[in-house]
This record gives C-alpha cells, sequence and structure tokens, in this order.
C-alpha cells in the first residue's frame, strides 16, 4: 500500500536565551540564572532550566501562548500557574500544591522571548513543524 506523499519540513530552528529569575522563598529573595529555549520541532513549548548553585539543574516546559496569557491575568492548572505580578513582573509557581516553588521574572523579557518564537512559529503553523513520522509508524502493523 502506497503513502501520500508528506510536505517536506521546514530545517528545525533553535531560540536560547539566558535570564535572571528570581526563587521566592518566605524568608529571602534568591537571584537564579535560567537559560530559555525554544525549537521548533517542539512548537508549542519553552524549555525553562533553572541552573541551581550545588544541585543539578531544574527544567520545567512551559505553553508559549500561557505565558503571554499569565502576563494579562492568571492563568494556569495543575502544576503550573503564572499571573502579573508588581513592576513588570511575571510571576510562575510551579510544582504541585503543597510543594511548589515561586519565580519571578521580568515580564517584557520573556514576552520578547516568547514573540520571537512566534516569528520563528507563527501561530496555527506548528503542526508543519512537528516530524509525525516517529509516531506513524508505531501506529503501523
Amino acid at each position: 500500500m502506497s503513502h501520500p506523499p508528506v510536505a517536506p519540513m521546514p530545517a528545525p530552528r533553535v531560540l536560547t536565551r539566558t535570564l535572571s529569575m528570581e526563587l521566592l522563598t518566605a524568608d529571602v529573595t534568591v537571584s537564579v540564572e535560567t537559560t530559555v529555549t525554544y525549537t521548533s520541532r517542539d512548537p508549542h513549548a519553552l524549555s525553562v532550566v533553572f541552573h541551581l548553585l550545588g544541585d543539578a539543574p531544574v527544567l520545567w516546559r512551559l505553553d508559549r501562548e500561557m505565558i503571554l496569557a499569565g502576563s494579562l491575568a492568571a492563568t494556569g492548572e495543575g502544576e503550573v500557574h503564572l499571573r502579573p505580578g508588581a513592576h513588570g513582573k511575571l510571576l510562575l509557581r510551579l510544582g504541585p500544591a503543597g510543594h511548589s516553588a515561586t519565580v519571578r521574572c521580568d515580564q517584557d523579557a520573556l514576552a520578547r522571548f516568547v514573540r520571537d518564537t512566534f516569528a520563528l512559529v507563527p501561530q496555527g503553523t506548528e503542526e508543519r513543524h512537528i516530524d509525525w513520522q516517529p509516531l506513524l509508524a508505531s501506529l503501523r502493523p
């Protein structure tokens, strides 16, 4: 059985930025360097790696549209919640209830990064950047 031709996928594109964020605790605020990465092969999400002193890096994956929505109003469910903070900051609550961490970042810096991802992969074109072949191959008998 022949399969219809598949349109060629665009070449993968990657954006990476280092951003300084702050881990907020009841007693102290700790600066944390983060690396934010976007790849067009996973077009809906950003990877945020928190580089903690003496500990292994911590990786969170965040929906790029959710970040923009969280800049305007509180949003999120499950282990990821975002909301605008005072003085141009964005607050991210990451983790399950009772065991979460709150991180504060510059809202404009993160929003600029997200806008750059939309320049690489415009909204509505994400499916053209996903390599569906491994999934399709796994479904074939």
